[in-house]
Order: C-alpha cells, then structure tokens, then sequence
C-alpha cells in the first residue's frame, strides 16, 4: 500500500490495511535499532563481560538473538513487499488472509521483543549483581 493516509471515503478494510502497514513499518524499523543495540552488546561482552546465564555465555545468548533479529526482519521485510498485492484483493476473503497473516507476524514480533527484554534484564541484572560484589570487596 503506498498511500498510507487515512481518508473519510476509505472502507474498515482500507484503514486496517493502512494501519497494519504504519505498524509492520515501525516494527521494521525497531527491529533495525534492536539489531544496533544487539551489535553494542555482543561488542561489550567481547570486551571482556563473560556472564554465564545457564549453559551458555551472554555472548553467545546476544549472538543467538542477533540471529532470531535477523530473521524476524527479513521476514517482515519481505511480508512488506508482499503487501503489495492488497490492492488486488476483490472480496473479503482476500483482506481477511492479509489482516490474518498480520496478527501471525504481530505475534512472531511480540514475542521475539518479550524475549530479548528478558534476555537484557537479566544481563544488566548480573551485570548489577557483579559491581555490588565489586564494592563489598
């Protein structure tokens, strides 16, 4: 869809559409900033800030995540291209498939956010956890 304003005359559907392309591009683009902020990250514990979290480092937890971020983005990214053919869409049941397969790839996106979240909370945790040892010696 490339005209993304929303007009009086424009159909439920039409504004769906529109809305559910404002949003898959914002999450495109939080995924790009994630994807810097997991590049930081994985730098910072290459530095030196080896963290055990379970069985794996921190490092090879953030490098895993950088790869799910991947991805994640090159699906959406070409999702985004598919969209493309909305405008081709005749009946319902073609918004329908398009509004169906947005709710799958909110979810995908949803759920890969709620992960990295916990991931860094529990880094900066032990990171936190780590300098209070530090100050108590």
């Amino acid at each position: 869809m490339k005209n993304m304003e929303i007009f009086n005359h424009d159909s439920y559907i039409d504004v769906t559409h529109k809305v559910n392309s404002i949003e898959l591009d914002n999450w495109i683009n939080h995924l790009k900033y994630v994807e810097g902020e997991l590049i930081n990250l994985v730098n910072l514990c290459k530095e030196g800030l080896s963290i055990n979290l379970g069985n794996e480092t921190i490092l090879e937890r953030f490098q895993k995540k950088m790869e799910e971020n991947e991805i994640l983005m090159n699906a959406l990214q070409k999702y985004s291209i598919s969209r493309l053919n909305i405008i081709e869409c005749e009946d319902t049941q073609c918004d329908m498939v398009y509004i169906t397969e947005h709710e799958t790839y909110r979810r995908s996106y949803v759920y890969h956010l709620d992960k990295y979240g916990r991931l860094k909370d529990e880094f900066f945790d032990k990171i936190q956890r780590k300098f209070a040892q530090l100050k108590t010696r």
